[in-house]
C-alpha cells in the first residue's frame, strides 16, 4: 500500500554471479573476496569501480559514523551511494539483500518505459479501474469510490508520485512480472526481482498475520511469532534487490542509459514530483539542491531511493533501506536517518 499510510505499504554470468544476493546466503555460496567484507569495510576501501574512482583517506570514517547514526535511530541500515559520473561511493552493507516494498515501482516504470520507447505498449492506452477490482490503499486511486479511466501513462505518474498502489497493479498486470524481471536482468541488476504485486503483498500480510485488516496486522505484530510469519518483510520470499542495484538503476535513469532520452528524462520527471519529504529530501533542505526519489513502507521497514543533483553539475544515486525492531507506524527518526545518512555519504563524496 501506499507511503501515507505510514507502514501499509510502497552474456550468462558464473553460476554464482547469477543468484541473487538472498540465494546466495541461502546456498552458502562464496562470493568474492570484495562481497564478504563488511559495509563499513565496502565503504572505506571503495569496492566497486575502479582504483582511481575509490574514496580517499579523508574519507574513510564516513560509514561508521553513518553507521552511528543509524544506531541512534534504533534502525539497523543498508546504504549505497555513488557519484554517477565518477563511480565514487560509499556502501554500507549494500551487497545484501533488502526488501523493496513501493521502491518495485522503479523497475517496473523502468519496464514501461522501455517498451512504450519498442512500441510495444500505447502508454496512451486507455485502462478502467471498477472500485471493487482495485488494490487497496489511502491515496489516489485506491483511496476513491468510483470507477476510474485513466492512461496508462497516468497511472504511472500516481504509482511514482503518491505511491498510488492500484494503479501501479494496473500498470505492472499490462507490462507483465516476467517484463519487468527481464528488464532488470538486461539492465545488470543480478540481485533484483519483483515477486509480488502489491494486491499480493498485502493479501500475504493479512494471511501471515491471521488478520482481516491491516490494522489487526499493526496490532498482532509484538505477538510471539507474528513478524517471523509475514513474508512481506522476509527478502528470501518478497520483491527485492540491493541498495547497490537499485543505484546502478537510477545512474542509468539519469545518464539515459535505461531508457531512449526522452523515456528517462520523463522518468526523472516523475520522481521529481514524489510528494513525500520526510526521508531522503530531509536531509539536503536547500533551496540550489534537487532531490527526486522513490519511497516504500511496511511493518518495520522504511526506504528511499534517489538521486541528489547540486547546481555545480554534481549528482548522486541514493539507496537507503532500514529496519527497526520497533512495531510502531509512526517513528520520525526512522524516517529522518535516511536523509542523515544520505547526506553524510554525499558530502564525503563532495570533499576532494
Amino acid at each position: 500500500m501506499s507511503e501515507a499510510n505510514r507502514g501499509v505499504w510502497g552474456v550468462d554470468p558464473p553460476q554464482e554471479a547469477r543468484m541473487s544476493g538472498a540465494e546466495r546466503g541461502v546456498r552458502g555460496v562464496g562470493p568474492p573476496q570484495e562481497a564478504r567484507m563488511s559495509g563499513a569495510e565496502r565503504g572505506v576501501r571503495g569496492v566497486g569501480p575502479p582504483q582511481e574512482a575509490r574514496m580517499s583517506e579523508a574519507d574513510r570514517g564516513v560509514t561508521e559514523r553513518i553507521e552511528e547514526e543509524f544506531r541512534s535511530a534504533g534502525v539497523t541500515g543498508w546504504l549505497h551511494v555513488v557519484d554517477m559520473d565518477s563511480g565514487r561511493e560509499v556502501a554500507v552493507r549494500a551487497d545484501e539483500p533488502v526488501v523493496l516494498a513501493s521502491v518495485f515501482k522503479v523497475p517496473l516504470l523502468v519496464a514501461f518505459h522501455r517498451l512504450a520507447a519498442e512500441g510495444r505498449l500505447d502508454p496512451a492506452e486507455q485502462v478502467a479501474l471498477p472500485p471493487r477490482e482495485r488494490t487497496a490503499g489511502p491515496t489516489g486511486i485506491s483511496g476513491m469510490r468510483d470507477e476510474v479511466r485513466m492512461s496508462l501513462r497516468d497511472l504511472t505518474f500516481l504509482m511514482i508520485t503518491v505511491s498510488d498502489n492500484a494503479a501501479a497493479d494496473a500498470v505492472l498486470d499490462r507490462v507483465g512480472r516476467d517484463a519487468v524481471n527481464a528488464t532488470a536482468a538486461a539492465l545488470g541488476l543480478r540481485d533484483t526481482v519483483v515477486e509480488v504485486s502489491g494486491r499480493e503483498l498485502h493479501e500475504s500480510l493479512l494471511a501471515d498475520a491471521g488478520a482481516a485488516t491491516f490494522a489487526e496486522v499493526w496490532s498482532r505484530l509484538d505477538e510471539p511469532g507474528v513478524m517471523e510469519r509475514l513474508r512481506a518483510l522476509d527478502p528470501l520470499r518478497t520483491s527485492r534487490s540491493t541498495p547497490r542495484d537499485m543505484t546502478r538503476l537510477l545512474s542509468m535513469i539519469w545518464r539515459d542509459e535505461a531508457a531512449p532520452p526522452g523515456e528517462c528524462g520523463e522518468m526523472r520527471r516523475l520522481f521529481g514530483l514524489q510528494v513525500w519529504p520526510h526521508r531522503l529530501a530531509s536531509g539536503f533542505p536547500f533551496d540550489d539542491v534537487v532531490v527526486s526519489g522513490k519511497t516504500g513502507t511496511l511493518p518495520t521497514l522504511r526506504n528511499e531511493v534517489g538521486a541528489v543533483e547540486y547546481p555545480d553539475g554534481g549528482r548522486y544515486a541514493v539507496a537507503v533501506f532500514t529496519r527497526s525492531p520497533l512495531p510502531v507506524a509512526v517513528l520520525p527518526q526512522a524516517d529522518a536517518v535516511i536523509g542523515t545518512a544520505a547526506r553524510l555519504a554525499v558530502e564525503a563524496l563532495r570533499r576532494p
